[in-house]
């Protein structure tokens, strides 16, 4: 079996990728969102060179080879592409062997995947975000969910003056003590600032507080995580493994989250939720979206014994993510069931290929 094609649907800001072989197998995958016209050129520039012509069950080397090969480009739009053809490959490899993705990491570690309500807005109100989220909570079952707080690197800003504070304990009070409550600060505040936050998070019983510093400021995070009780999370951003190994080991959080569009794809962030389970502490990958990476992350997180905790559910609707897959997964009584079919388990929407950017390397 030999990868003859690699084909890129584009539209908007996402990028889904088809790989095709010799012997009539497809596979579906999909770079991280946004920028995707770049992403889509590095791919068919600098990737799909390296995997046309190749085996797709050397998903795992062929990926290693090509960072390796392009070490002086250590880029996150090289990660981005490369992660689009590896998880196509993945795709292909299930659908030959008739089993689910989750399976060939390693079998399910669970029949349920527990899912928390995860907000992307900073533009809500707190009362309008605690309707909102009260709403989910009774439809779909959720027992955990997640908010923003600060401002997106924001070096100690806030969405709207006083926010943060009156989130905090306003989502409490209208939620309830039953519900997991976590915060998102998108690298927003500085070592002090972002203590006094945790300690507010503390005193209104939340469950995490997700990456207080800027990502890369990885001493930073450190310090905010050895200075609080609650859970600190980090780790969406970053591509580098060892970047994460010095994470773990270094205890810079308490969780860590990669993100498989980012990371480069399924094998590399299933080697961060293997360094996570070595060391103790649980693995809760990132996926912001309803894209196909929502898929994906539910297969690693069925599969991986790290992934303990409720895991993210993005509860906004994008355009750009509209109508390309199905069927959706959906949440029921806070969980998502563990995939059964082969591959992803889903399929492209042909009104989504229709209406789609193409380019196209072959061998």
């Amino acid at each position: 079996m030999k990868i003859t094609e690699i084909e890129t649907l584009t539209r908007g800001q996402l990028a889904v990728v088809r790989v095709r072989t010799d012997d009539g197998a497809e596979g579906i995958g999909q770079t991280a969102p946004y920028e995707a016209d770049t992403t889509v050129r590095v791919l068919h520039t600098m990737v799909a060179p390296m995997f046309l012509g190749r085996d797709p069950w050397d998903a795992e080397a062929l990926v290693d080879e090509c960072l390796r090969t392009h070490y002086k480009f250590p880029s996150s739009f090289l990660h981005r592409a490369v992660a689009g053809v590896e998880t196509a490959l993945w795709d292909i490899m299930g659908k030959v062997a008739g089993r689910p993705v989750c399976q060939l990491l390693g079998g399910r570690a669970r029949t349920t995947v527990p899912m928390y309500a995860s907000s992307m807005s900073r533009a809500i109100s707190p009362e309008d975000e605690a309707e909102r989220l009260g709403g989910l909570i009774a439809e779909h079952g959720y027992r955990a969910v997640k908010i923003r707080v600060g401002e997106a690197m924001g070096r100690d800003g806030d969405a709207a003056p006083g926010r943060t504070e009156r989130i905090i304990a306003h989502l409490r009070d209208a939620l309830g003590p039953e519900v997991d409550l976590s915060a998102d600060a998108n690298g927003g505040f500085s070592v002090p600032r972002a203590i006094r936050v945790g300690r507010m998070l503390e005193e209104h019983g939340y469950f995490h507080f997700e990456e207080p510093c800027p990502f890369p400021d990885i001493e930073a995070t450190a310090q905010v995580t050895a200075a609080l009780d609650i859970a600190v999370s980090g780790g969406e951003q970053d591509f580098s493994l060892p970047q994460f190994n010095r994470m773990i080991a270094g205890r810079s959080v308490d969780i860590v989250q990669p993100d498989i569009g980012y990371i480069g794809g399924i094998s590399r962030a299933r080697k961060v939720a293997v360094l996570a389970e070595a060391a103790g502490i649980p693995c809760t990958p990132h996926c912001a979206n309803d894209s196909l990476l929502r898929v994906f992350t539910l297969h690693l997180a069925a599969a991986m014994p790290a992934c303990v905790h409720p895991q993210e559910w993005s509860i906004e609707t994008t355009p750009w993510t509209r109508d390309v897959y199905g069927p959706m997964p959906q949440v029921t009584d806070g969980a998502v069931p563990a995939p059964t079919a082969p591959g992803w388990g889903v399929g492209l929407l042909p009104s989504f290929v229709r209406g789609a950017e193409r380019a196209l390397s072959r061998r």
